[in-house]
């Protein structure tokens, strides 16, 4: 009888394929054109938005992936909180959720239990109710949800919608693609207890802190980690620069990225990044932080310099480890520099 959960290959939003994969796939598919899908496929947004009414709209969501920590209760709590970010990012409130559930017929089936658990506690932290799910016979774990939200079609945060000037503050901190790789490996030099606080924390903290200011764009970083991530939110006509020092960041990861606890993932993401991507005196293992995969990473806001401070502020005073990491600029020769080291 199989009694725990074993680490699986790809754990995570490392498990996502490919950006560059999938923007072939995806732009060869016909686009919606319901005039009341107010957010679709054409931006690479985090969620869609539908209309309802003038004042109601629905977001909806999908997120699912492999174990990345060997205990099945947090894993759950896990695959839940980063399901539940994708309607935080767009500025809207859960409501609904659905289990979507891989897991092998010959297993202790305690296990699934404690995943559902896990799961099911993040649904009720979010204010939202679990209404059923559907599962699968595999060979391998997989869970996640289905989510549903809602908001008011006029505050929705879309992630292409920021203005030069605007400053950008990340929530949470980067480093979990190298920190659960090195746990994988053996490594004695253990950051992995932070970096489940980090996954295990729920965006809604930081985006009802947000509904204060006026939020210009927003997206959160995940399995493309934070330059593909910001890459999406960069419109033709914007560039963006992030301050290396700046960057919030689990400890121990110059370590990791030095030696070498890389992840697949991350070199896809530096594949995709190429052209795309300036750095300026900086070094190689600020390089594997900003490709990073991120599972249930945090919110990226862009919002006026005037107010970033502001809300920063108030993140800290929550414990959240954020940080004002950089700014948004007219196009330049590259979409993004990244300046300094970590």
């Amino acid at each position: 009888m199989q009694e725990e959960i074993k680490f699986c290959r790809g754990g995570g939003c490392t498990a996502k394929l490919g950006s560059a994969v999938l923007s072939k796939i995806l732009e060869k598919l016909p686009k919606p054109i319901d005039p009341k899908l107010l957010i679709g496929t054409e931006s690479s947004d985090d969620a869609a938005v539908y209309k309802l009414t003038d004042e109601l709209a629905m977001v909806q969501t999908v997120d699912f992936f492999p174990p990345m920590v060997d205990d099945p209760y947090i894993f759950g709590q896990i695959a839940a909180a980063n399901a539940l970010s994708d309607v935080y990012a767009m500025g809207g409130k859960p409501v609904t959720a659905l289990n979507l559930v891989c897991f092998p017929e010959n297993w202790d089936m305690n296990i699934l239990g404690k995943i559902l658990q896990g799961g099911q506690e993040k649904v009720i932290e979010a204010g939202a109710s679990l209404v059923g799910g559907h599962s699968i016979a595999d060979s391998e774990v997989k869970y996640g949800l289905s989510v549903t939200g809602l908001i008011n079609p006029n505050k929705v945060r879309a992630n292409n919608t920021a203005h030069v000037g605007d400053k950008l503050i990340l929530t949470k901190p980067l480093g979990v693609g190298l920190t659960c790789t090195a746990a994988r490996a053996g490594e004695q030099i253990n950051s992995l207890g932070e970096a489940i606080e980090s996954m295990t924390t729920l965006n809604k903290y930081a985006a009802e802190a947000a509904d204060e200011f006026e939020i210009h764009a927003c997206t959160d970083v995940t399995g493309f980690g934070l330059v593909g991530h910001l890459n999406e939110m960069l419109r033709p006509d914007l560039s963006a620069r992030i301050y290396a020092q700046n960057l919030p960041k689990i400890s121990n990861v110059r370590y990791f990225a030095e030696e070498f606890y890389l992840t697949a993932a991350a070199q896809r993401n530096r594949n995709a990044a190429e052209g795309k991507i300036k750095f300026i005196k900086s070094d190689f293992a600020t390089e594997e932080l900003v490709f990073d995969p991120q599972t249930s990473g945090g919110l990226l806001f862009a919002l006026s310099a005037n107010e970033a401070d502001l809300l920063q502020q108030k993140l800290i005073n929550l414990g959240l480890n954020s940080a004002v990491i950089g700014e948004i600029m007219p196009r330049m020769d590259v979409e993004i520099i990244i300046e300094g080291k970590i």
